[in-house]
């Protein structure tokens, strides 16, 4: 029997974000933010958990300019 190929998973599809967390991972969050107690709090009804994640982009041009000086110095004589 053949699996269908909606239910396959790829290695990337592990990988991916999610928006939806489970009780324990919001408990979690919440716990290394301070704004859960876990002896006093019920974990029924418990406050929202925004999970965004961010992108960081790399400084490409910047690593290669600091690699390319030819030692002129960076700072330019003015005339006065």
């Amino acid at each position: 029997m053949s699996l269908h190929r909606s239910l396959k998973t790829k290695p990337v599809g592990l990988n991916q974000h999610r928006n939806v967390l489970t009780r324990g991972e919001r408990v979690a969050k919440l716990l290394e933010e301070d704004k859960f107690d876990l002896e006093k709090d019920s974990p029924i009804g418990m406050a929202k958990v925004g999970n965004r994640s961010t992108i960081v982009k790399k400084k490409k041009k910047a690593e290669e300019t600091e690699g390319d000086g030819d030692g002129d110095g960076a700072v330019a004589a003015s005339d006065d």
